[in-house]
């Protein structure tokens, strides 16, 4: 069975490229959602009924991790998982995305080896990974 799934980062090119790695992973995907932070990801949820969120830490408006919190917070989200996508060096606010329910993480610049690795088992494949 096909699923959607959301990226959320401020960067139109990362949204870009992420939506690629995602094509070539060979998961079963139907749509991929995009949204520039944390508030524009929640408008796109309340329409769309998403399998994964990978996001950003870094956004204005709303950061990756107030957008994790808001998720973990609704009965209607909380069961989504949440890969953060992150250039942060620092394990501080990686650490902070883990205790706040984070299914893992991947560091930019970042490989569709990685993303797919990453990924395995949290949307159903569509070729044996």
């Amino acid at each position: 069975m096909e699923s959607d799934v959301l990226v959320v980062d401020d960067s139109a090119a990362i949204r870009k490229i992420l939506q690629r790695v995602l094509r070539q992973t060979g998961m079963a995907i139907r749509t991929i959602h995009e949204a520039g932070n944390g508030e524009e990801a929640l408008e796109v949820l309340k329409q769309h009924t998403v399998a994964l969120v990978l996001t950003d830490i870094n956004m204005p408006k709303m950061d990756g991790l107030q957008l994790l919190a808001a998720l973990k917070a609704s009965v209607a989200w909380n069961r989504i998982p949440v890969v953060m996508i992150t250039t942060e060096g620092g394990e501080a606010k990686v650490g902070e995305a883990v205790k706040l329910g984070a299914t893992g993480y991947v560091r930019k610049p970042f490989t569709a080896d990685q993303i797919k690795e990453k990924l395995t088992g949290l949307v159903e494949s569509t070729v044996p990974l």
